[in-house]
């Protein structure tokens, strides 16, 4: 005999049995159409179709009415992109696998197309930032504030900038037609490029008026720092008693190593910072460590991103002087990543600021000296180094200053 405890407990065990196989059942077996879900599942879908029922229904109404069939991996990316359109910043973006790739390859050190670096304009156009020294579209006459209207006959705009660098790069040997609008000319100016391999050496130097070093810079990639300190060194062995570092027409890049280049220029002190969203701030600071002889550094409109971050942090603490014209004025810092399918997304993540605390995005850096370049006094409108102010400049304070 069984005690009326014992049956009761036993009865109670057999219902949350059955209780728990019925919803294991319903789920797997739903009844008249009906699944079992739990009220988080339940909550999760009710967002879901609230927040994306449009975009589900919009899919559909493409993929059964227009005139022709549809890729539905096309339709996905196009979502995709237009998530990252509505932020309505130029410089965030979703990337498909080969753009992600393009996007590696052009901080490597190497790529094939014809060497510019542009940005999305604030008109609508694709704006070039400055021709990567010693390729083919600054040997073609390409120039800082061209706004790149075709690429083989085909209009292109801010928003198609990625295809457009797609479509400006190619096989060395091959030839592309950019067609572009400059300020002071009229119509479309078109300039025949040959592609090549465009091998950035980033950093040049040489001795000007027998001991004053000079060092261009013409992006910050991976080696930047490392080729920038080598240069700096062999120079100091030569005794100079100066230094014009040329950050003219440099684009940017990679900001840790204008950041380590910066911390060789400074005493200790800041560089520069960052702020999110949520008021988060990073410090960049330098040590007290500094190079030990007068240096100027040259600016000019196509001085931007990394770039700006070192004449800033050279600026505010009174380190060096900055002499030509208003920089660029891109002071935002975009995170890239990946994604498991080999897409990736790139996204602005911070702002930054200039050791005193100024904003330099849309407004730029002013150069404690203001020196303009009128090109139309330029014999064949080629700057040389018997013809440029700004480094004739640079050589009077750097004689001053010694």
């Amino acid at each position: 005999m069984i005690s009326k405890k014992k049956a009761a407990l036993v009865v109670i065990v057999f219902m949350m049995i059955a209780s728990l196989a019925t919803f294991v059942f319903m789920s797997i077996y739903p009844l008249n159409g009906r699944v079992m879900l739990s009220a988080n599942e339940y909550n999760t879908y009710r967002y879901i179709l609230k927040e994306y029922g449009k975009l589900f229904e919009l899919r559909r109404y493409i993929e059964e009415n227009y005139y022709i069939p549809v890729d539905s991996e096309d339709l996905k990316v196009g979502m995709y992109k237009g998530l990252f359109e509505g932020i309505g910043d130029p410089y965030s973006a979703y990337l498909t696998k080969e753009e992600y790739d393009e996007l590696m390859i052009s901080t490597s050190g190497e790529y094939k197309g014809i060497g510019v670096t542009v940005a999305p304009g604030t008109d609508g156009f694709i704006l070039v930032i400055a021709p990567i020294e010693d390729t083919p579209a600054e040997r073609a006459g390409i120039k800082s504030g061209d706004k790149i209207v075709k690429i083989n006959g085909k209009e292109y705009t801010a928003d198609q900038m990625d295809d457009a660098v797609a479509n400006m790069r190619g096989e060395p040997g091959t030839k592309v037609t950019i067609s572009v609008l400059r300020q002071g000319e009229e119509g479309l100016l078109d300039f025949e490029i040959i592609r090549a391999n465009v091998q950035l050496k980033t950093v040049k130097s040489e001795i000007l008026n027998k001991d004053i070093g000079y060092i261009r810079i013409t992006s910050f990639e991976s080696k930047t720092y490392e080729d920038f300190t080598n240069h700096l060194r062999d120079l100091q062995l030569k005794n100079i008693q100066g230094l014009v570092i040329d950050l003219r027409d440099n684009p940017g890049g990679l900001v840790d190593q204008s950041v380590k280049i910066a911390d060789k220029l400074l005493g200790k002190g800041v560089i520069v910072y960052t702020e999110d969203r949520k008021g988060n701030r990073e410090y960049h600071k330098s040590d007290s460590s500094k190079i030990d002889i007068p240096y100027v550094i040259l600016v000019n409109g196509g001085t931007a991103s990394a770039s700006e971050i070192l004449a800033a942090g050279v600026k505010d603490n009174k380190s060096g002087t900055i002499i030509g014209t208003k920089t660029f004025g891109k002071g935002i810092i975009q995170r890239i990543a990946p994604l498991e399918n080999g897409d990736g997304v790139e996204l602005t993540i911070a702002q930054y600021f200039s050791p005193e605390g100024h904003v330099i995005h849309n407004i730029g850096i002013e150069p404690d000296i203001l020196v303009e370049i009128d090109n139309s006094k330029l014999e064949g409108g080629i700057l040389t180094r018997e013809n440029d102010p700004q480094l004739k400049k640079a050589l009077e304070v750097l004689k001053t200053n010694n």
